[in-house]
């Protein structure tokens, strides 16, 4: 019985411990790892918001890049990590949603291994052609790929991305064929479509709105359902007649699984608070994004939306990773 006795007073002690933690938190250091290099969109995102968290709450937040195996190292290394709130990741739908889907075998579960904190944006993705070329909109290039199937060059930031996802789905909606050419990323892609070599290119509007307003390529369209707040004469694959396609990436942040429910709470609350301040809320739009804040729950049901709805275009494309 002493040995009980003494059991529970552990329990005890430690419940005390938990919630006193729980109240005080944070009071070191928080680290969100970005399974992205710096410079990027999702990298920019955290860091707004990791700048914000300081400025409004006093929080130190300390932004870490873990860029590799298509964010596979980044989601691994948080997911293994300590449930206190002090290490969180910065989802997006090509690591959180994708990733499961492309890979037969990962070192970590998506779902289980992780507490959805909430989304705070999401981004649609942009069809652009060199300025000079002679596809003047989304019909245009419908016509040619059905005059020659297979010719016309498509070009993404990978293998297994959102854009590669969305040429799956308008090739399906509109009975076409493309030729998939796959890079790292806008950097190595841009040379190659205004040279000439790639016939056109798909990236996030956040990522493209710049080399869009600089003149170096054309808009034709974005997956978005409305019109993008910073391409507002660019219409939407729907508008074009292409329906089906609607996609975008959704960012947010992710806590290993066993996070404390108040911290979860707390950075929810945060979130929500810190997307609507007006500095935060403009530099989001300018760049292209929508704020989508919500619930741990909404997050959840987002990215499972999201994979039911593309894990029939990776199967029947047969799109693999490993």
């Amino acid at each position: 019985m002493k040995f009980f006795r003494q059991i529970a007073i552990a329990l005890a002690a430690s419940v005390c411990a938990f919630g006193a933690a729980s109240q005080t938190y944070p009071d070191r250091p928080i680290r969100i790892v970005v399974p992205f290099p710096a410079g990027g969109g999702t990298d920019s995102l955290t860091r707004l918001i990791a700048n914000a968290a300081t400025t409004k709450y006093g929080w130190t937040v300390v932004v870490e890049n873990k860029p590799g195996a298509g964010g596979n190292l980044a989601l691994d290394t948080v997911a293994k990590a300590k449930p206190d709130g002090y290490t969180l990741v910065m989802a997006q739908t090509d690591n959180a949603v994708l990733n499961p889907l492309l890979y037969s075998k990962l070192p970590y579960d998506p779902i289980k291994d992780f507490e959805p904190i909430g989304t705070i944006a999401r981004g649609a993705a942009v069809l652009v052609v060199k300025a000079d070329s002679p596809y003047k909109s989304l019909a245009d290039i419908v016509a040619a790929a059905k005059a020659k199937p297979g010719v016309l060059t498509f070009a993404s930031p990978g293998t297994g991305t959102v854009a590669h996802l969305i040429e799956q789905l308008w090739e399906g909606a509109s009975g076409i064929k493309l030729t998939h050419v796959p890079y790292r990323g806008v950097a190595q892609a841009l040379p190659d479509l205004i040279g000439g070599q790639v016939d056109m290119y798909m990236g996030s509007v956040p990522t493209m709105q710049s080399h869009i307003e600089g003149g170096k390529v054309r808009a034709l369209g974005v997956t978005s359902g409305q019109r993008s707040s910073v391409l507002k004469t660019v219409p939407t694959y729907t508008e074009a007649g292409i329906k089906g396609v609607e996609l975008a990436s959704v960012w947010g942040l992710m806590a290993p699984a066993g996070t404390p429910k108040t911290v979860i709470d707390k950075w929810n609350a945060a979130i929500n608070e810190l997307v609507v301040q007006a500095d935060v809320r403009q530099k989001i739009l300018d760049s292209g994004g929508e704020i989508i804040a919500g619930t741990p729950r909404q997050m959840a049901e987002q990215y499972a939306a999201d994979r039911n709805k593309l894990a029939p275009v990776v199967q029947k494309a047969n799109i693999k990773l490993d």
